[in-house]
């Protein structure tokens, strides 16, 4: 995460603060959001991609505990998909699939990372000027960052795609202010603090995205989503959502909705054993 420069930090920290309250609210709402499931089926989006001549990249990298990347969404979603990525080819660019469909296993483990759980434990210290959290307030912000419960983890509805975006001639990656997993007063979607450049690219990704069916979420400016909760209060309608969290996999392609999806999927007991591992590594 980058060091704030002094004369703004304070500023900066406020924002970040005001943002993750913001996410945390969000989150809430989506929490109590209704959802009439579909049943609509999975579609691998590797296969999909290469069948329509579409270049679009997967992230090789493992997923939480080892497990391989599951890049699946809803069969409605493809078209849009596929579309979005055909507007990036033209646009010079190459859509990067960073994660796609998570179970319950990894959503639960995605936070847990060492990795991904060290960057949020800094960002929570910096945000409380370097004290350290209890586990209930760590419990708080991973809610908003890393989606404690099924329900408002729109991965696990199989509708939500983490991408990055590279130029199609060098592959270097188009500058959005930070990294894929930025953990800052940089991850918001509008946030103040990344470049004009920055903010530009981001405006033209999320133009395009928007453009084949998928919103931008506001809290983290590489996620998007359609049909699921997130949408639906993005667009402030009040008709259930068609896509709600299920279990699934590749070897069991059945769309079954979870029961009670707002149970959360890790403890304040179990992050607070997280904490200690984390200050462990960090000495």
């Amino acid at each position: 995460m980058p060091v704030p420069s002094p004369i703004n930090q304070e500023q900066r920290r406020a924002y970040w603060t005001e943002q993750l309250e913001r996410a945390h609210n969000f989150m809430h709402r989506a929490l109590s959001y209704p959802v009439q499931e579909c049943g609509e089926p999975m579609v691998a989006l590797e296969p999909a991609a290469r069948a329509a001549g579409v270049r679009i990249d997967f992230s090789p990298a493992k997923h939480a505990l080892g497990l391989p990347r599951l890049y699946y969404l809803r069969a409605g979603q493809i078209a849009g998909f596929l579309g979005a990525g055909t507007a990036m080819n033209r646009r010079g660019w190459v859509m990067k699939v960073e994660d796609g469909f998570r179970t319950r296993q990894m959503q639960k483990h995605v936070g847990r990372q060492p990795a991904v759980f060290d960057a949020i434990l800094r960002s929570v210290r910096w945000e409380l000027n370097g004290e350290l959290p209890t586990p209930e307030f760590f419990l708080r912000r991973s809610m908003t960052l890393v989606a404690l419960m099924p329900k408002i983890g729109t991965h696990m509805s199989g509708s939500a795609i983490d991408i990055s975006v590279h130029r199609l001639d060098n592959g270097e990656e188009v500058d959005r202010g930070g990294p894929y997993l930025e953990m800052s007063e940089l991850t918001p979607m509008e946030s103040p603090f990344v470049t004009v450049a920055a903010r530009r690219n981001r405006d033209e990704i999320t133009a395009i995205m928007r453009a084949h069916g998928f919103f931008d979420y506001p809290y983290e400016f590489w996620h998007y989503n359609g049909g699921d909760a997130y949408e639906s209060i993005l667009r402030a309608q009040t008709e259930p959502a068609r896509y709600g969290a299920i279990d699934w996999s590749p070897d069991d392609p059945i769309i079954r909705p979870i029961a009670n999806p707002e149970l959360p999927l890790n403890t304040a007991a179990e992050f607070a054993s997280e904490i200690q591992r984390a200050l462990a590594r960090m000495e």
